[in-house]
């Protein structure tokens, strides 16, 4: 059991916030987590000035969160926060107990998701996922995911009220900390724990990538929950079991 609880640091992924956790969030403090789930520069109402935008943007950002916050972390990466969490835990690998990726993208070093998904769409056409539906600023600097594709591509597993809430906060997102390259090392991110939890029903990071990021990057525990694309929107409980029961095998239950 760790001196102090671990701080759970939960990174949405594009066109999101820190919102799209509040229904896991009083789940996993249930279980002794602190729960930071802050908002990324570069999207929705931090959006800012898009040529500033950029992964390391993000990663500075976060490092400042955490100044304050003291004892163990997991990182978790929703989607294209994936990116943004292996990059922060190779800067800060020793404050990290485990790394978890939700639906994510668990890209290996200097691999980008489009590059990616570009090698697998001729065998899978649906690994476009959201890339058609997207709406784009005249500079080609900001994205937008109209409200249908929204419903139909990241939310169709849930009530109608719960797409209801949540469509009308998604945002801008700035092609910058959108199109994320990560780079790490096998001495510093790749030695640190790593979770996969898998969507069975994503539509927009499809099962056949997801898995090819598997293979790609190995080692990573995996749990299967039968959702779309936001399981901590559709099953919080068992998105914050499968979190929880991950750094319970690392450090003890909190």
């Amino acid at each position: 059991m760790p001196d102090s609880p671990v701080t759970a640091l939960l990174i949405h992924g594009a066109w999101a916030g820190g919102w799209v956790w509040d229904a896991v969030t009083p789940c996993l403090e249930g279980r002794g987590f602190t729960v930071l789930a802050p908002d990324l520069p570069g999207c929705g109402e931090r959006l800012g000035n898009p040529a500033e935008a950029s992964l390391d943007q993000c990663v500075e950002n976060l490092k400042r969160v955490l100044e304050k916050v003291g004892g163990p972390l997991l990182l978790v990466g929703h989607s294209g926060g994936g990116a943004v969490v292996t990059q922060l835990a190779e800067a800060i690998n020793d404050r990290v107990v485990g790394v978890a990726y939700l639906a994510g993208m668990m890209l290996p070093t200097k691999t980008g998701f489009g590059e990616l998904v570009a090698t697998m769409l001729a065998d899978h056409p649906e690994a476009s996922g959201i890339g058609p539906f997207l709406q784009w600023d005249a500079d080609g600097r900001v994205s937008r995911v109209p409200d249908m594709a929204i419903r139909d591509i990241f939310l169709q597993d849930v009530s109608k009220t719960v797409a209801e809430q949540a469509i009308p906060r998604f945002g801008p997102q700035a092609e910058g900390s959108r199109a994320l390259v990560p780079q790490w090392t096998p001495e510093r991110f790749g030695k640190l724990p790593r979770l996969y939890i898998e969507a069975l029903r994503d539509r927009s990071v499809v099962l056949p990538v997801q898995r090819r990021m598997q293979a790609l990057v190995p080692g990573a525990q995996v749990v299967s929950l039968d959702t779309g694309h936001v399981p901590q929107v559709a099953a919080p409980q068992a998105t914050a079991d499968a979190l929880a029961g991950f750094v319970a095998g690392i450090v003890g239950p909190p």
